[in-house]
């Protein structure tokens, strides 16, 4: 399978963008790859780069979003902060990777027992350790678990049913965030030139499924 091309990424849209990525979970989870010469798509992208899809996921080591979606050198753009949250920089990001490279799609890839979330839920246990930055990172969660926690209900990570509830508010409220912030992508998926999606991916099984 050789790389993308300029002419191969136009004819491209955003809905065969979505499909071709969920046929790369399919493989992954059935242990099977696409047939790729990796020296052969170094040479194919020497010239340049022409990704169909922008996944922004968390830093976890076992959400590889090219791995996940079985892709190959030039085929996505891949954006990953612990947590898979939205700020200026990945906004600035995902409207290079769609406005100036040309990519179909946008995916905000959340996944189960995140650490990161986990981190969120523990913040009075987290603050204590004395991780400035740390504590600042999981901040960002904070708004978030109290719309959705339930009166009485523990704040803990030992609460898993919180704990997944909070993995799918927070695609939801990046994928919103993308929306309000960045004038760019929603005029972009306005007009039909590019989806916002978001999915959940399970580090149980290895599925993606599509939020």
């Amino acid at each position: 399978m050789k790389a993308h091309t300029f002419e191969t990424q136009t004819t491209i849209t955003p809905d065969k963008a979505l499909d071709i990525l969920k046929e790369g979970n399919e493989r992954f989870v059935k242990n099977l790859k696409a047939n790729r010469d990796l020296l052969s798509q170094i040479n194919d992208t020497r010239a340049g780069q022409w990704p169909f899809a922008v996944i922004l996921s968390c830093i976890d080591s076992r959400t590889s979003a090219e791995l996940i979606f079985d892709q190959g050198l030039g085929d996505i753009f891949s954006v990953r902060i612990a947590g898979n949250f939205v700020n200026q920089d990945i906004l600035g990001s995902m409207e290079f990777g769609c406005n100036v490279a040309g990519s179909k799609l946008v995916v905000v890839l959340g996944h189960t027992k995140c650490g990161a979330l986990k981190g969120g839920l523990d913040a009075a246990a987290i603050e204590g350790l004395g991780m400035d930055n740390l504590n600042h990172l999981i901040g960002h969660f904070d708004h978030i678990i109290k719309d959705i926690i339930k009166d009485g209900e523990e704040r803990s990570s030992k609460n898993e049913d919180l704990l997944e509830r909070l993995n799918q508010s927070n695609v939801g409220n990046a994928i919103g965030e993308i929306r309000a912030q960045s004038s760019t992508l929603k005029k972009l998926e306005d007009e039909g030139k590019i989806k916002i999606v978001g999915a959940n991916y399970d580090v149980e099984t290895g599925v993606v499924t599509w939020i």
